[in-house]
């Protein structure tokens, strides 16, 4: 039989060995949820997983102005908010010209850092070209219906080995050229990241849409494919 000195030892043990075993408890879920967090919302080095704001752009429409944004209408429906910097920079074609040029009603290709449908534009091209950025005919673009089934279809030639979630994104220059040419063949979606594949080519993906949601250009920026 336990004398009361021996029992009072003991229950202090079992309740260090409690507190501990709650504490590694805590621990181990904290950095479950903290690896989780980091899958979910970092990417990789040379992942193009969804990792938030990325370079991208849009092609449309203006419809309302404020003072510091814009809204721009597409050819499949979307609206995508324009917020306006001190940098961004505006173009009529290959002319400088300024935000007061921004006005409902003008036709606009927009570049900057896309998060959803939301861009912080970086440059703002009225009256932009449309065409010749393309290695084939392109498809229409097909606008998203709630409730319709997915569309599959393919254009022109998929890069060889590509596996959706491979591949760098690129931003800056690099990223406007191909943003340019994807919304060129394909307007009516929004650009929200693009990336360079293995083999040098690009990989612009595109929301908003039911199809194409990858757009493929090559090296000199002409679209080779779309799926």
């Amino acid at each position: 039989m336990l004398t009361p000195r021996l029992i009072r030892p003991l229950a202090i043990a079992a309740a260090i060995i409690v507190i501990a075993g709650g504490v590694y408890g805590i621990v181990s879920a904290a950095s479950s949820n903290a690896s989780a967090g980091a899958g979910a919302g970092q990417p990789a080095a040379g992942s193009n997983a969804r990792s938030g704001p990325a370079a991208g752009g849009v092609v449309g429409t203006v419809s309302s102005v404020s003072t510091s944004s814009f809204t721009v209408s597409t050819s499949a429906g979307q609206k995508v908010t324009v917020k306006r910097t001190s940098s961004t920079t505006y173009r009529m074609r290959t002319r400088s010209t300024s935000a007061r040029a921004i006005t409902n009603g003008k036709p606009v290709l927009v570049l900057g850092t896309t998060n959803a449908t939301t861009i912080t534009a970086t440059q703002v091209v009225l009256q932009p070209a449309s065409g010749g950025s393309a290695t084939f005919s392109p498809s229409k673009v097909i606008a998203f219906t709630r409730g319709a089934p997915t569309t599959s279809k393919q254009d022109g030639q998929i890069p060889a080995n590509y596996s959706e979630g491979s591949g760098t994104i690129v931003s800056g220059t690099t990223a406007d050229k191909a943003t340019k040419a994807a919304l060129a063949a394909y307007p009516g979606g929004v650009v929200d990241r693009v990336v360079k594949l293995s083999n040098g080519e690009y990989e612009v993906h595109n929301i908003g849409v039911d199809w194409p949601h990858h757009i493929f250009v090559n090296k000199h920026f002409k679209v080779i494919g779309a799926n």
